[in-house]
């Protein structure tokens, strides 16, 4: 049987801290949450592997959660403080809520899928993360922060919206393996955003480029 703890220390030690996860804060999170409840049973020797993981097996197809590394950096990024409110935007199993949660973050939680929405608020209810909302219809905000478990081929326009005044929203933007970590902050009407760091997430489907075909 797998040491989960072991395992887990190693991913902080040997995945996050050598790329460039280097607040405390975030490193003892991810060091608390047990990422290896919040994957399929049949999959969770390789949750703290530095890949992302299917969920397939929750009836999702085609969904991941993010690599540990790029979950980590994302969330460094965002410099979660205490009583911020934090939109958990494609939150698969609820993995992030659970780490917002122990950075002290009042967190929302929403899935497109409503069998991801299920198991989420199956293992969020635990003690240390029943707080936690997940709402079955995007909410409404305004949030502090939103982090997006994936990546947007599109400016995700719906989300910008729901961003209080000085909020930040990270997520991945582009396609395939070219993707890039972005940080998008709001100030009054306007939006702006700067690239991070280099990372590849899976698309998520409302967030894809709209083609359109000339005839």
């Amino acid at each position: 049987m797998a040491d989960f703890e072991a395992l887990r220390r190693n991913m902080v030690d040997c995945q996050l801290r050598t790329y460039d996860v280097t607040d405390r804060a975030v490193l003892a999170a991810m060091d608390a949450v047990p990422r290896e409840v919040f994957v399929p049973a049949s999959l969770r020797e390789l949750a703290y592997v530095d890949q992302p993981v299917a969920l397939d097996a929750f009836g999702a197809r085609g969904r991941q959660m993010l690599a540990p590394m790029t979950c980590g950096r994302l969330l460094q990024t965002l410099d979660v403080q205490p009583g911020q409110t934090f939109l958990d935007y494609a939150c698969g199993t609820g993995y992030t809520s659970a780490v917002a949660v122990a950075l002290g973050a009042v967190v929302t939680a929403y899935d497109t899928s409503p069998e991801l929405r299920q198991v989420a608020r199956l293992l969020l209810s635990k003690p240390d993360t029943a707080g936690v909302i997940v709402a079955d219809t995007l909410p409404e905000g305004p949030f502090d922060l939103i982090f997006v478990n994936g990546s947007c081929e599109r400016n995700p326009d719906e989300l910008f919206a729901l961003l209080a005044e000085g909020g930040k929203l990270v997520l991945v933007q582009g396609g395939g393996r070219s993707g890039r970590a972005m940080l998008h902050h709001r100030a009054g009407t306007s939006f702006s955003g700067r690239a991070i760091f280099d990372t590849a997430a899976q698309s998520l489907d409302e967030f894809r480029r709209i083609t359109a075909f000339a005839l």
